[in-house]
C-alpha cells in the first residue's frame, strides 16, 4: 500500500493531500530509467573489463593456438635451415671437391628473397599477428630459394658424375714417349738455365730426350686443335684439347702423324721426336695447360708409372739443370 503524502499550504494554513501530476509521474519514470541504464552500462563496462565473454574466450584460445603453431613452424624451419646448412657444407667441401667444381659463392646461396614490398598486401589487411606471419613467410621464402640453388648444384654434380668416365679418359695421365726406366726426362718444370740465352728462365714444361723419329703419343683423349710449324719457339708443335679445361702441347717435333680437327685417344701416336725450333738436341717439349695456366706435368704421370717410381721421377724433374729448349 502506497504511503499518502501531505504538504502544508500557507494560504489555507492546512496540510493538503499531495497528488502527483502526469508530468511528475513521467519525470520520475524517466529518472528511474536513466539511473537504471547508467547503472547497467557501468556494471557491463566493469564486467567486460575484468571478465571475457564466451566469444572472446574462444578467440583468445584460437589466438594462443595460432601462436603455438607459428612457433612450431619457426622451430621446424630453423631445423630445416640447419639441415640445409649441412647439405651446403657437404656439397662445397665434398661433392664439389671430388668433381673439381668451384664452391657456390655465399652471395648466391644466401641471396635475398623478394623485396621490401613483397608483403605489402598482407600488411594492408592490418592483421593483429601481422609481423609473426611475415617473419614465417620470409623464412620459408629464403629456404625455398636456398633449396632451388642447391637443386641446381646437384644437377651440375650429377652431370659431372655422368661425365667422370670421360674425364678420366681425357685427363693427360701418361708420359708422351716410352720411358720405362725414367732416364729420358732431361729437364723439369720451373726455373732452368736457357740453353741459348744462358740465363735462368721459367721452363713451362718437361723435356724428354730421345732419338729423332721416336714416336710421341697423346697423353689423353681429345681433339687436335693446333698443328703448327715455326722456325723458332716450339718448332713443329701440336696442341690437343682434352676438355675439362685441359690442353697439352708437344713441341720440337720432326714430323706430324695427325691433322688439325682429328680426334685422338690416349696412347695414339701423334708425331715423331725432332730438333726443330729453338732446340739444342732431339727431344719433345711437353706442357700441360689447365684453365689456360701452365702447370707441372709430372703431377699427372699416374697411369704409366708405379707409386714407387713417382719419387724418382719427381726427383729427376726437380733438378735445376739446363733445359733443351
Amino acid at each position: 500500500m502506497s504511503r499518502i503524502k501531505y504538504y502544508y499550504d500557507p494560504k489555507t494554513c492546512k496540510y493538503e493531500r499531495y497528488t502527483k501530476s502526469k508530468w511528475d509521474v513521467l519525470l520520475g519514470v524517466l529518472g528511474f530509467l536513466s539511473l537504471s541504464s547508467i547503472t547497467a552500462v557501468g556494471i557491463l563496462l566493469v564486467f567486460s573489463y575484468y571478465f571475457d565473454s564466451p566469444k572472446e574466450l574462444l578467440l583468445k584460445k584460437e589466438n594462443e593456438e595460432l601462436k603455438f603453431y607459428y612457433q612450431m613452424m619457426n622451430t621446424e624451419i630453423d631445423r630445416l635451415n640447419s639441415m640445409m646448412g649441412d647439405l651446403k657444407d657437404r656439397d662445397d667441401n665434398l661433392y664439389r671437391v671430388i668433381f673439381e667444381s668451384e664452391p657456390i659463392p655465399r652471395s648466391i646461396r644466401e641471396a635475398g628473397y623478394g623485396g621490401s614490398d613483397r608483403y605489402t598486401e598482407l600488411k594492408e589487411k592490418g592483421l593483429k599477428q601481422e609481423q609473426l606471419i611475415i617473419d614465417v613467410l620470409e623464412k620459408v621464402g629464403k629456404l625455398k630459394k636456398q633449396m632451388y640453388v642447391q637443386s641446381l648444384s646437384y644437377d651440375e654434380i650429377a652431370e659431372k658424375a655422368l661425365n667422370k668416365e670421360e674425364y678420366w679418359a681425357s685427363i693427360p695421365a701418361i708420359q708422351p714417349i716410352h720411358n720405362e726406366d725414367l732416364n729420358r726426362l732431361a729437364s723439369g718444370f720451373g726455373m732452368r738455365l736457357h740453353p741459348i740465352l744462358k740465363v735462368r728462365k721459367m721452363h713451362t714444361g718437361i723435356d724428354f730426350s730421345a732419338p729423332k723419329g721416336t714416336p710421341v703419343y697423346a697423353t689423353g683423349d681429345g681433339k687436335v686443335v693446333e698443328v703448327k710449324t715455326e722456325f723458332g719457339g716450339y718448332g713443329k708443335s701440336i696442341i690437343i684439347d682434352h676438355g675439362f679445361g685441359f690442353k697439352t702441347r708437344y713441341g720440337h717435333l720432326n714430323e706430324f702423324s695427325v691433322r688439325k680437327g682429328q680426334t685422338v685417344k690416349r696412347g695414339d701416336e701423334i708425331g715423331k721426336v725432332g730438333n726443330t725450333g729453338s732446340s739444342t738436341a732431339p727431344h719433345v717439349h711437353y706442357e700441360v695447360i689447365k684453365d689456360n695456366r701452365k702447370i707441372n706435368p709430372v703431377n699427372y704421370f699416374f697411369k704409366d708409372i708405379e707409386p714407387s717410381e713417382f719419387d724418382k721421377i719427381l726427383e729427376l724433374a726437380s733438378r735445376e739443370n739446363q733445359s733443351l729448349s
